[in-house]
């Protein structure tokens, strides 16, 4: 099958005139696609899941009214967007559509205040309601203009495991699913409009990818139908430099490889979520980054072999609120399995370590997930001596070129010889230099950074 999935992120879908300008890049990719429909796979409103969210913990709070009161406000905003863009019995079937969610919702939430405990699973059936009304707003407004589309339950088509809030796709049953259900439609000449995030167990219990997973819910449709492109809609030019919020005039990265963008994805890059090209990957399908707000852009390609050029990183990203933790036993740290035992406390309790880097006295790593980091040092005092400094971070530097020129490595730490530096560390892969650092100290050595590489901010 060819064709591409197109992915529109929450920003992408704000308002009525947002879901005016999807509707518009639907028609044309299906004029400039030899007329064939796309999968569409679309977000939530603008901050819908932030506000979900708060409605389950005034839930858990047992603050009832509250609760009731941000789903009022949510079904008022939806009603206001889907009558914007619909007309007559379009309008009225849509809008009963979208009460329903919402009822159904204020049915659980009811539930949820009296008993004063939201699960995983329960919280996972309440931010569902923004990707499910806003998919079928999307579908709506489609139709309404002329463009033939059909908005297909996501629940039905992407299996997952049941690690609620995190689930993983089971890809062999979601990609039959995909070819028997979303295929159909797509050879009608229909668009097909699904909500991303959100899947559900084999017995039919919502789940959900965990924040972010739209993207990662179009690479997985793209990849089970085989598409030719899998396109990521935001409100930004593509993959960037640096940070806009710390670098003030970034540049847009035209191409790199799934290798970078994996790299920079997981060291903060917010464009992109971490999972999403995995699958990709897997079909060597390109993904491409464009602004939904100004279409001709020409975006960001990421494909396997990717394309910097010569004597430069690609890319830097940065993860702030790190902790750094140093783990020190000068009686057993050299001794055979030490290591394994030291990891199988992090292993433990769930928590990933992004950056490990060893001495001849101690082992020093980093965490951003501190939520079990009391249990954590109390489990590896057990064995050695711990220490721990908040406020912390990491600069991610990436780039294929590290490979092929060793004089970046140097350029890169003689770039921050004035920034105190807590870890240095180079991947074996030779594709990110990682330095950990205070993160009061962030904008400087970024900066500095992008100075270096990039030209002057």
């Amino acid at each position: 099958m060819s064709g591409v999935v197109m992915k529109f992120g929450g920003t992408s879908v704000a308002d009525p005139d947002a879901i005016g300008r999807v509707a518009a890049i639907v028609r044309r990719q299906m004029q400039t696609g030899a007329g064939r429909p796309p999968v569409v796979v679309v977000s939530a409103l603008s901050k819908v899941t932030d506000r979900l969210i708060a409605v389950a913990r005034a839930a858990e709070d047992g603050d009832g009214d509250a609760a009731e009161a941000g789903l009022k406000e949510l079904l008022d905003r939806h009603i206001s967007v889907a009558s914007s863009l619909t007309t007559g019995a379009a309008q009225a079937e849509l809008l009963a559509q979208v009460r329903a969610e919402f009822d159904g919702l204020l049915g659980l939430v009811r539930a949820l205040s009296v008993l004063r405990e939201v699960s995983t699973r329960s919280l996972d059936a309440v931010v569902s309601v923004g990707e499910l009304a806003s998919s079928r707003i999307v579908a709506a407004a489609l139709n309404e203009r002329g463009i033939p589309a059909a908005w297909l339950d996501a629940r039905t088509v992407l299996v997952t495991d049941a690690e609620h809030t995190g689930a993983a796709p089971e890809m062999d049953a979601t990609c039959e699913q995909a070819r028997e259900r979303i295929g159909p439609l797509l050879a009608k000449g229909q668009v097909v409009v699904l909500a991303g995030f959100i899947g559900a167990t084999p017995n039919r219990i919502t789940t959900t990818l965990g924040r972010g997973g739209s993207d990662y819910s179009a690479a997985i449709f793209g990849a089970c139908l085989g598409v030719d492109e899998i396109q990521i809609w935001t409100d930004v030019n593509g993959m960037l430099t640096a940070d806009p919020r710390i670098v003030p005039h970034p540049r847009v990265v035209p191409r790199l490889s799934f290798a970078e963008a994996s790299e920079l994805a997981y060291f903060g890059a917010k464009v992109l979520h971490p999972s999403t090209i995995l699958p990709a990957v897997a079909k060597d399908i390109p993904v491409r980054i464009l602004n939904s707000h100004r279409p001709d852009n020409p975006g960001t390609m990421i494909t396997n072999e990717g394309g910097t050029p010569e004597g430069q990183f690609t890319a830097l990203a940065c993860k702030r609120g790190v902790t750094v933790i140093d783990i020190t036993s000068s009686r057993m740290l050299m001794a055979y399995g030490f290591l394994r035992r030291l990891f199988e406390v992090f292993e433990r309790f769930k928590t990933a370590v992004d950056v490990v880097t060893t001495s001849e006295v101690s082992v020093s790593v980093t965490v951003d997930d501190t939520r079990r980091l009391d249990a954590i040092v109390d489990n590896l005092r057990h064995f050695a001596d711990v220490s721990c400094e908040s406020e912390m971070a990491i600069i991610c530097a990436v780039g294929e070129n590290l490979q092929a020129d060793p004089t970046l490595f140097g350029r890169a730490v003689t770039a921050l010889d004035t920034i105190p530096l807590r870890l240095v560390s180079q991947a074996a892969s030779r594709r990110n230099i990682t330095f950990v650092l205070r993160d009061a100290d962030v904008p400087r050595a970024m900066t500095l950074l992008h100075q270096q590489f990039f030209g002057y901010v």
